[in-house]
Parts: C-alpha cells; sequence; structure tokens
C-alpha cells in the first residue's frame, strides 16, 4: 500500500473524521462539549484496553531479549530528544532558555493518545506489532522530564519551588503511568484466557470509544489553538512539526537494528514523534513554576497532534512497512 493509499485510509477513518469534527466545532465557537467526567472515563477505557492487551501479549509471547531492547530503546529517545529540540529551539527561536527547556520536555516524553491514534489505525489495517509496545510506551514517559529539568537548572533565577519529592511523586504515579502499567501487569498475570474473558468489552468496543475520544481532543486542540495561538510563532509552528520527523526518523533507525516488525517499527516512530500534553505538564507545574505553560501546550496539543493524526501516522506506517519488508 502506498502512502498516498495510507493517507487517504486514515483521513477517511472513522476517529480521524471525528477529530476533524471537534476540530471544526471548536473553530467555528459551537456549544458542543463533552463533559469532563465523561472525558475522563474515556482516557481511562483507552490506556486500560491498550494496557491490558498489551500484557495479555507479552504473557503469550514471554519476555524476551528483543523486549528488553526495544525499552532500553524507548528510554535512550525520551532521555535523549529533549536535548536534540533544545538545541533547535535555541538556534531558530526567541524561546528564554527555560521555556525553551520545558518545551523540550514536551517533546521528549509521549503522547498516551497518540499510541492510541496508531494502534487503532493499525488494527484498522490489520498490521500487527509487538504486545509489549504499551511498556515502551510507559517507560517513555518520564525520562524527558529528568532532561528538561537539567537543561534548565542552569538557567534559573530561582531555586526550585516546593518539595522534590512531591515532583517524582507527580511524575512516577502520573495517572497515565499508573495505568498503563497497572493494566499491562493484570493483562500479564491472567494472559489471553483473561483477555478472552474481557475481550467484549476492551477489544470490540475499543473503536467506538476511540472515536468519541478523539471528537473531544479535536475540541480540546481546537480550542487551544485559539487561546494560545499568540503564542505560536512561525519558528515555533515549523518546529512543531519538524520535530516529529526527527524523532520518527531516529526511531525507525533503533527499530530496524532491533528488529521489529513494521507494526512495531510504526509504533515505536509515533511515540518518538508524539509529544507530551498531560504527564509532562503536570510534572514541569511543579518542578519548573516559571516557565510559561501555555506556549509548550499550544504547539504540542494544537499543532503536533493534529499533524500526527492527520498525516504523521499514515508516514510513519509507510516508513515501516518499506525498511521491514524484505526486498
Amino acid at each position: 500500500m502506498t502512502l498516498t493509499d495510507l493517507a487517504a485510509q486514515n483521513l477517511l477513518s472513522p476517529m480521524v473524521l471525528f477529530f476533524a469534527v471537534g476540530l471544526f466545532a471548536a473553530f467555528a465557537k459551537s456549544d458542543l462539549t463533552v463533559p469532563e467526567p465523561v472525558a475522563k472515563l474515556l482516557s481511562l477505557y483507552l490506556l486500560m484496553s491498550i494496557g491490558f492487551r498489551g500484557g495479555a501479549e507479552v504473557a503469550h509471547h514471554g519476555l524476551t531479549v528483543q523486549l528488553a531492547g526495544t525499552i532500553g530503546a524507548g528510554i535512550l529517545l525520551s532521555f535523549a530528544m529533549p536535548f536534540v529540540a533544545y538545541t533547535i529551539l535555541k538556534r531558530t527561536s526567541r524561546l528564554s532558555a527555560v521555556d525553551a527547556a520545558a518545551v523540550a520536555g514536551h517533546y521528549g516524553s509521549i503522547s498516551a493518545v497518540t499510541f492510541a491514534a496508531v494502534t487503532g489505525a493499525l488494527n484498522q489495517l490489520s498490521v500487527p506489532f509487538e504486545g509489549y509496545m504499551v511498556a515502551v510506551a510507559a517507560a517513555m514517559e518520564t525520562p524527558a522530564i529528568i532532561s528538561a529539568l537539567n537543561l534548565a537548572r542552569p538557567h534559573r533565577d530561582q531555586p526550585a519551588s516546593g518539595n522534590g519529592n512531591h515532583v517524582w511523586r507527580e511524575v512516577l504515579l502520573n495517572g497515565s503511568v499508573i495505568t498503563l502499567l497497572g493494566a499491562l501487569v493484570v493483562g500479564m498475570i491472567s494472559g489471553p484466557k483473561g483477555l478472552a474473558t474481557v475481550k467484549p468489552f476492551f477489544v470490540d468496543l475499543f473503536p467506538g470509544f476511540l472515536c468519541l475520544f478523539l471528537l473531544d481532543m479535536g475540541l480540546v486542540a481546537g480550542r487551544g489553538l485559539n487561546q494560545g495561538r499568540k503564542y505560536l510563532t512561525a519558528s515555533l509552528g515549523i518546529f512543531a512539526v519538524i520535530m516529529p520527523l526527527i524523532g520518527a526518523s531516529i526511531a525507525a533507525a533503533l527499530a530496524f537494528a532491533i528488529g521489529l516488525s513494521a507494526g512495531g517499527t510504526a509504533v515505536l516512530m509515533t511515540l518518538a514523534a508524539s509529544a507530551s500534553y498531560i504527564a509532562v505538564p503536570a510534572a514541569l507545574r511543579l518542578a519548573l513554576p516559571e516557565a510559561n505553560p501555555a506556549i509548550p501546550l499550544t504547539m504540542s496539543l494544537g499543532v503536533t497532534f493534529p499533524f500526527n493524526l492527520l498525516l504523521g501516522i499514515p508516514l510513519y506506517i509507510a516508513v515501516a512497512n518499506a525498511i521491514t519488508t524484505p526486498h
């Protein structure tokens, strides 16, 4: 399947179309809304479904050297990418060192929603991928925060506020991380038999719940752009599109070296291309309070997330197919 075919199929998928509906409603200033408790329930469901299925897959195939290598590659990506992002931002934008470090931290971590989107796209295309990628996603949440704090430390005018234990509690006990890892462990313990028991809920209903969640994400992204576009200079907008491609390219090389399948390669590329707008903002709010949170949120949620959802994911899948298919 060519890149054009993949892009067309992705753009015409129900998940992406519902995201577009949400974007349109936000730009049109519609009163359409998804109640906050419902949005939180949808997020919880998606993370539990992905984690449980990944755990059952690990139980089926067992712990392997490739699994350990992939998790190691994910941690390396998360730790290193903020340094790449920071260097680019300092050379191309007028951001302060602290704000550049905060943005870099967002682009080193991952978006669990983008992870859900790429797994949904791969399932729709009937492209298998390594189930343990959910563990890789969880491992990539936090190393970028360490990098961001190290980048910002020499440029701060004030010492870190608050108790450091509170910061690491926020990082390590972040709800998305706990949900993913908890569901992964439950899936590993219960295995394929356990998955068969809850298949009607965690598997069959997943596409519908993802559609509803992406409708809400379209609303959130559109309203975020409306409110934060004053921070979005041309250089930052370009960065928010180029940085995902840099991350995906490095991840593709690592995936090829590890020997991941086409589906697994696409997932790792998407993780490296995504940008956090949940875990990192929560942690940096405590650890780096002088940074302006509107700047990275507008970039990651308003530009990078739509780019990945509409164009990036089919591109990553096409590249993954090209580099893993024997010629």
